[in-house]
């Protein structure tokens, strides 16, 4: 029913439409009720639309096009609608619409727009907010905006009406209120939030219930059974570090099958959950082909090239002619017009003493002062008399003639101002008029000091009161505002002034090129020049203006504009002067209060000129109805000065249709084009009675988009209407040319910069000789390159072009270009449109900001608005989709960002407008805080490269051929040949660990093996080699007796870091039992942390637990209780005091394949898999390591790591034993409550070899980061350390590892000190730095090629580049080879590929409960599918990495092969076909808001979701949607899909450091994350 209604609006006849039109009028003014507009637009519309028997009335309601206006509240209803209080509401009521930017042809459009897409309407998902983030204290939601600073705002009465009922109702539950907002703003309890919708239910159970739910397919084999309750993301700060398993269940998989058959299911989320719909809604808006489907073309795989929009074959182009400048009348020589200005001034304040020159107003409007030429005259003789001789001594004296002074006059005080300027005019010093500051930090304030700075100011005019009303420190001086030069201020109240005496005149010289005065402009760019205008300029536009206008003595004059600049200067102050005109300056304040003054001015003094903007006749029509009997009869000249605005056409016409009745003639109406540089371009003469008047041009937005002026005729939507702005100036010369690259004319139909040659027109920017040239010495070129004459024109900075008759049209300015892809917008074009769309209960109408900002190879459109405190979250997103289509449909363009501010917080410029430049800085710092936001990525960024083909592999024929794709040679490495070292070790007799324990017990009984320190640093425990032995025999011995365990079980040790922990251990090894080291739960996170010890328990089907009694009577406690099921721990012993029984006889194990221990560990990607340790590994990773760090007994290292898993337990548990070095223990944890632990013990032991991780690296750095002092004066010194290394299963961490040796480098840490290790599930060492070799070197790539997995080394600071360091040296005993994953043949040296190892000390396969051979196979023992190495057994590490021959020799003598870590292929996102690292986006959005503490993405169903952590305070969320848009687009050439902001602590962070993104998923998923927005990209 709704359709053909919507859609046929512009099918109807014209007067209908025409009547349609008015009611829209009538309902946006409040003179109709919308009942009664309902009733007549269905009496209007009934002849054509066919009526459907019973249609719901509702239906027919949306076919209007506009927003349905929800039911408001009874009072604040009936104040806005009933007829019966339009009286009340007439006084001024400027909140129904703002003609200035309303033309009603272009509303009529974009409702027609907006019915077009109705039809095809999408559900677009609505941001999640979290309601605590904006929730305003009852004062904010019920203040309007400060209306006295919104320049084209409405501060209506009719707002007030309904604001009062708003306050009422507020302050009868002013309770209600206060509690809602209690409950609204906390932030960390899940409960509150109104987004939490999933509770996570912890679904541990048996394994059997795991069963039942999971679909095993065929090759998820490592152990899955990952039941675990969510992380309580809620608490706010982060848990102690915790390995958690995924909630749900996530399938293992091949190391070699993608991931993203997970990512297409969301598997485990129930498909109701919130977020999945949203996140489903957002798909199908992108599932619809916005744009046409791009060219193809391929894309070669090493330089992405970024796709360029091709012009379109069917664009206009210009057809006409090479125009020909355009000559004005010649400027007539009248026989008294002055030599110069002040000779004008100088004989009518002699002669005319008398007469009026300026009348000021108070502030209700009513005339308060007016200064005669006689007072004039006086006065500013006496202050250039001041200036010159009273402000220093007589032979130095401050000021000379041509030294530039700053006047600082408020804009109600226009005497003052016409005083001070011509004082200066007279002394010939040069004035900088500028705007009052009103606070230290002003909106473009720092650029205004600049330009105080580069005029060489050091002196400010300015009055007493204005002077009292300064912003002052504490001690009453004025404040130093921000980026100004120190200043002088000087009074010039006349008091203050002294006589000049009778013999003193100022010199009055003909005018010249010496400046006269300077006008201050600010750029797009937000930086602000000044426009220097000589005196013989002034004086030629005096006479230019006088001759335009027609200006005769004694005409009076109203001017409502700004007196300081622009034409305000010029008519109001100056032309003023030269023709004896009385001016009656009309400030803006008083414009605020009583918008008629103007009128009233014109009528009570029978003006014959007013200088007026569209505003000032918009708010006239406003509040007319209160004056009756004003008549406008007087006016010969109505001057619209911002004639060149798109709207101004329709202001214009509306105005002169509502005072034509009282006596307003229509000729009177005269617009101009003005600009600093070229001040008056054109203005209209006031035309003779009767005469026709200029026609319209009616344009196609499409046509000027490309810069081309094509009548509109097909598609009356994207039309924009333009009035001409008279002829070129008196004396002036006018021609159009391109406007960027050369100079070069345009053709007659083509649209381009307007510039000027005349005697009337700036001379140059002050003090910037380079950009002056461009703009004020610019000679056109003909389309061949010749010049066109001799003359210099100025660039005005306005687009336009000369149509019939010669006359001037302007259709917008350069600072307002926004070329995207190549067409120009308009940016007033663009809020114009916005504001088209039914706004009134959103956003202010005069609030909206349009600027472009460059990401990704193009500009891209942002709009800013301010939202009404009172528009719900519905309206608002409402009204941003609908501005998004409209603009869409009208300009055929997308919009990049939507942003809704809180009222009144947009940077204002002095008169009220909105800041654009600084609005846009704010953007891009992430400062402006949106209170909405609404990103479209999607359908803006049209220039990605093409997604990526895989090429086929590389076949055994191409290797046998020897061209290897690019790599010149096959990537493998090895470490020093086992077989070639010769070690007299009298340990390598010993097949055993347990047998070199108890040789050292024999042998060395009382070498100290183990020291563990605590957090004072004091030495809690030791072991020597006896010790060790003796109460490992007495563990075993307990075992056997207590547990009657069999040789072979598994046994949980369940035990904080320390001895215990190793004697548990040997105690297993002593009985022939299998240990299996777990971390013991946190007591405080318990509901966490217990589940993942209850899975490694289950999964590895221990027979007993060993543990202390303190985890005993925790495993066994309520709490406990409450997360696991207690009843079915196996048997739990603890070893706190153990019987002294010796063991009858130690185990000897079989064979050296036999197991010797089980390996635990959660990966990132939140898979538990166990892996199973030989003797013989372990006998051979222990001597790889002893002979790669040259360990022996008389050394000592110090260990600061996780003893639970991978290197971290070889080295606290296995390594001492077996070389016999002593090991200092440090448990991680004892950190957090003392800081220096770590380094102190380094220091005082003077350890030359130490272990850490990352977190403990970064704990320091972050901590220690600013107390280096403190260190050196604790006496902590590391020069003694030889080599510090990070243990890891990572890529090197080379910024943190960097930032590391940087700080401590002040207390003898060596830069070549740190390094890292490498190791992975199948092999926990592969690579480690070691004390000889060569240093661990580091290489720049590029990160665009290594998204096609091949590897392109740059220079240091090349665009696009990452750095990467070699993961230390490789192990003795271990070969590298670097493999295709999918192909399985092996790679250049010039590709990523996975690690493949081989080595003595790999494990024997995984540990699973139902053992899968294929998986074993696969990842432990599997050939390459061709080449040399096809006989070798590789072992798959899962982590993708290059191989580069270096420069540096290695202990072999020969060139050193150097091996890179990238990344786990578990963790890479393929997204276009390209290959992602985690890691490297999350680096990048880490950077781009300090209020970003961690970040963390992964796909889902294709799209990127980034999720970042705020540690600002909440209304900085919305500030990083942008921010991190950008930054993901510009680096990865990525569009984000999601960005989810949550609080600190938020993302899961395993034991190692690392973050746990799957997990983040699931919860994500689940709804549990209690985020405070999260933004769904369009």
């Amino acid at each position: 029913m709704a359709e053909p209604a919507a859609a046929g609006v512009s099918s109807l006849p014209r007067e209908v439409r025409e009547q349609l039109a008015e009611l829209e009028l009538e309902l946006s003014e409040g003179d109709i009720t919308q009942k009664g507009y309902e009733k007549k637009r269905a009496k209007l519309l009934a002849p054509y639309v066919p009526q459907t028997q019973g249609a719901d009335p509702a239906l027919q309601k949306e076919s209007r096009t506009q927003m349905p206006v929800p039911s408001a509240a009874p009072a604040s209803a009936a104040a806005a609608s009933s007829s019966s209080s339009s009286k009340f509401h007439r006084a001024r009521s400027g909140g129904a619409r703002d003609e200035r930017y309303r033309s009603d042809i272009h509303t009529e459009a974009v409702q027609a727009a907006l019915a077009k897409h109705k039809e095809q309407k999408m559900a677009l998902p609505m941001p999640t907010k979290r309601r605590s983030t904006f929730v305003q204290s009852p004062a904010d939601a019920c203040t309007p905006p400060d209306t006295s600073s919104a320049s084209e705002d409405e501060g209506s009465l009719r707002r007030q009406a309904a604001l009062s009922a708003a306050l009422h109702q507020s302050l009868q539950n002013a309770e209600s209120w206060i509690n809602r907002s209690i409950q609204g703003s906390s932030t960390s309890s899940s409960a509150s939030s109104t987004l939490s919708h999933g509770e996570g239910k912890g679904t541990s159970g048996s394994l059997a219930d795991v069963f039942a739910n999971t679909r095993i397919e065929s090759f998820s084999v490592p152990p899955d059974v990952t039941a675990t309750t969510s992380s309580s993301s809620s608490s706010s700060t982060r848990p102690a570090a915790i390995d958690l398993p995924p909630s749900g269940i996530v399938k293992g998989m091949h190391k070699g099958s993608n991931r993203s058959s997970l990512m297409d299911t969301a598997d485990g989320v129930p498909v109701s959950s919130r977020v999945s719909t949203k996140i489903q809604q957002l798909l199908n808006t992108l599932k619809r082909p916005k744009r046409p489907p791009l060219k193809e073309f391929f894309v070669d795989d090493f330089e992405e090239i970024v796709e360029v929009p091709q012009p379109d074959p069917n664009q206009p182009k210009p057809e006409g002619r090479q125009m020909t400048p355009v000559k004005g009348e010649p400027l007539g020589v009248v026989c008294n017009w002055p030599p110069a200005l002040e000779a004008a001034l100088q004989r009518w304040g002699t002669t005319q003493a008398k007469c009026p020159c300026l009348t000021a107003l108070d502030v209700t409007g009513k005339p308060v002062y007016t200064l005669t030429y006689g007072k004039l005259w006086s006065r500013s003789l006496k202050l250039a008399y001041t200036l010159l001789n009273k402000l220093g001594t007589k032979n130095e004296p401050v000021l000379k003639p041509g030294d530039r002074v700053a006047l600082v006059y408020p804009n109600n005080d226009p005497v003052m101002f016409m005083v001070a300027f011509y004082g200066c005019l007279l002394a010939e010093v040069i004035p900088v008029p500028i705007e009052v500051p009103l606070t230290r930090k002003d909106a473009g304030g720092q650029q205004i000091g600049f330009l105080l700075g580069s005029c060489g100011i050091a002196l400010a005019l300015t009055t007493e009161v204005c002077l009292k009303g300064l912003p002052k420190t504490q001690n009453g001086e004025i404040v130093q505002f921000k980026g100004w030069p120190r200043l002088k201020w000087v009074v010039t109240d006349s008091k203050y002034l002294s006589k000049s005496p009778k013999d003193w005149q100022p010199n009055i010289s003909a005018a010249g090129t010496e400046p006269a005065y300077i006008e201050y402009k600010t750029s797009k760019e937000g930086s602000v020049m000044g426009v220097t205008v000589s005196r013989v300029a002034m004086l030629s536009h005096c006479q230019a203006l006088s001759q335009a206008c027609n200006y005769s003595e004694g005409e009076t004059i109203v001017n409502v504009l700004d007196f300081k600049k622009d034409a305000g200067l010029w008519h109001g102050i100056l032309t003023n002067v030269m023709n004896k005109l009385h001016t009656i300056s009309v400030p803006y304040s008083v414009m605020k209060t009583c918008p008629l003054s103007w009128v009233q001015r014109v009528h009570a003094h029978k003006a014959k000129v007013a200088l007026v903007k569209c505003r000032d006749l918009h708010w006239a029509m406003m509040a007319h109805r209160d004056q009756r009997d004003v008549t406008l009869s007087s006016l010969r000249m109505l001057i619209v000065t911002d004639g060149a605005n798109p709207w101004s056409v329709s202001s214009c016409d509306a105005f002169l249709s509502l005072f034509q009745s009282h006596g307003l003639k229509p000729e009177a109406i005269c617009p101009c084009a003005t600009s600093p540089e070229a001040m008056t371009i054109a203005i209209r003469r006031p035309g003779v009675p009767g005469a026709p008047l200029p026609g319209r041009a009616i344009l196609s937005m499409n046509g000027l988009s490309f810069g081309v002026i094509r009548v509109n005729t097909e598609d009356k939507n994207s039309a924009l209407t333009v009035q001409d702005v008279g002829h070129v100036m008196p004396g002036g010369m006018m021609c159009i040319v391109k406007p960027d690259g050369p100079p070069q004319l345009c053709k007659t139909d083509e649209i381009g910069e307007i510039c000027v040659s005349s005697r009337a027109g700036g001379m140059m920017y002050y003090g910037l000789a380079g950009v002056t040239k461009n703009t004020f010495e610019v000679i056109p070129v003909t389309s061949a390159g010749s010049p066109v004459g001799e003359v210099p024109f100025v660039r005005s900075g306005l687009l336009g072009f000369v149509g019939p008759g010669s006359l001037v049209f302007v259709v917008g300015k350069m600072d307002g270009l926004l070329t995207v892809s190549g067409r120009r917008h308009n940016a007033d074009d663009i809020v114009a449109t916005g504001l088209a769309v039914e706004s009134i209960k959103t956003v202010y109408r005069g609030r909206i900001a349009v600027f472009s900002v460059s990401v990704f190879y193009d500009e891209r459109i942002v709009v800013v608005a301010e939202q009404r405190p009172d528009a719900s979250e519905e309206d608002s997103f409402q009204w941003m989709s609908r501005v998004l289509q409209a603009i869409d449909s009208i300009h055929q363009v997308g919009v990049y960002c939507l942003a809704l501010v809180p009222a009144n917080t947009l940077p204002k410029t002095p008169l009220g407008g909105i800041h654009i430049s600084q609005t846009k800085q704010h953007f891009l710092e992430g400062s402006l805080h949106p209170c909405n936001i609404l990103m479209c990525p999607h359908t803006c960024v049209t220039n990605l490269p093409k997604p990526r083909q895989k090429q086929p592999g590389v076949g055994p024929a191409s290797v046998m051929v020897g061209n290897l794709v690019a790599g010149k040679r096959i990537a493998q490495a090895s470490g020093r040949d086992l077989g070639q070292i010769e070690d007299n070790d009298l340990v390598k007799k010993h097949q055993f660990l347990t047998e070199v324990l108890q040789w050292r017990a024999q042998a060395t009984p009382d070498h100290p093996l183990f020291l563990l320190l605590n957090a004072k640093g004091t030495t809690v425990c030791t072991a020597t080699c006896l010790q060790l032995h003796k109460k490992a025999e007495r563990i075993a011995s307990v075992l056997c007796d207590k547990g009657h365990l069999n040789a072979g079980d598994n046994v949980v040790l369940l035990y904080p870091p320390g001895i215990e922990l190793i004697s548990a251990f040997y105690g297993c090894l002593y009985a022939g039992c299998v240990p299996v080291t777990v971390r013991p739960p946190h007591a405080q996170s318990l509901s966490a942390t217990l589940p993942t010890v209850r899975m490694i328990v289950e999964v590895s089907k221990a027979a007993c637990i060993l543990t202390t009694q303190t985890l005993m009577r925790l495993l066994r406690s309520r709490e406990a209780a409450a997360a696991v099921d207690v009843k079915t721990w196996p048997t739990i012993i603890d070893t706190d005091d153990l019987p002294r029984k010796r063991l009858s006889q130690i185990y000897k194990p079989p064979t050296p394949e036999m197991l010797a221990y089980l390996d635990f560990s959660v990966s990132t990607t939140g898979m538990l898999t166990g892996v199973k340790m030989s003797h013989a590994a372990v006998s051979g990773l222990c001597r790889a390591i002893k002979l790669q760090c040259e360990l022996y007994s008389s050394r000592q290292i110090a260990i600061c790591l996780d003893p639970y898993c991978g290197l971290g337990f070889v080295l606290w548990c296995l390594c001492s034993v077996y070389s016999g070095h002593q090991s200092i223990l440090i448990p991680p944890m004892e950190l957090e409550s003392n800081l220096f632990l770590w380094l102190s013990t380094v220091s005082q032991y003077k350890i030359r070899d130490t272990f850490c991780s990352y977190s403990v690296m970064e704990l320091c750095t972050k901590g220690l980061g600013n107390q280096v002092e403190m260190l050196k004066a604790r006496g902590i010194n590391l020069s003694c350390v030889r080599t510090c290394v990070v243990v890891a299963e990572e890529r090197p961490r080379v910024s943190l590892t960097h930032s590391f040796s940087k700080l401590f480098k002040d207390i003898g840490l060596s830069s070549r000190a740190v390094s890292t290790t490498f190791g992975s599930r199948v092999n926990v060492a592969i690579c480690l730095q070691g004390t000889s070799g060569p240093d661990p070197t580091t290489v720049y790539v590029d990160l665009k090629s290594l998204r096609h997995d091949r590897v392109r080394l740059v220079e240091r600071g090349a665009p696009q580049s990452l750095l990467l360091s070699e993961s230390g040296k490789i192990l003795p005993g271990v070969k590298v080879v670097i493999v295709n994953p999918e192909t399985k043949g092996p790679l250049g040296d010039s590709h990523l590929g996975e690690i493949w190892v081989n080595s003595p000390h790999t494990a024997s396969g995984y540990y699973t409960i139902y053992d899968n051979e294929t998986l074993q196979a696969d990842h432990f023992n599997t050939r390459l599918s061709f080449g040399d190495a096809a006989q070798t057994l590789w072992a798959r590490t899962g982590y993708l990495g290059f191989v580069r021959r270096t420069e540096l020799t290695a202990a072999s003598g020969e060139r050193h092969d150097a091996l890179y870590v990238v990344g786990a292929l578990d963790e890479t996102l393929e997204l276009r076909g390209l290959r992602y690292h985690p890691i490297d986006i999350e680096t990048s959005v880490s950077r781009t808001h300090r209020s970003i503490a961690e970040c963390a993405v992964f796909t889902w169903t294709n799209l990127l979701v980034v999720v970042v952590e705020l540690c600002g305070c909440e209304q900085e969320a919305l500030d990083l949607v942008p921010l991190v848009t950008n930054v993901v687009l510009e680096e990865h050439y990525l569009i984000v899909g999601v960005v989810v902001v949550v609080d600190p602590g938020v993302i899961p962070i395993n034991s190692r450091g690392e973050k746990q993104r799957m997990h983040l998923r699931d919860s994500f998923l689940a709804d549990q994350l209690d985020p405070i927005y999260v933004a769904y990209n369009m």
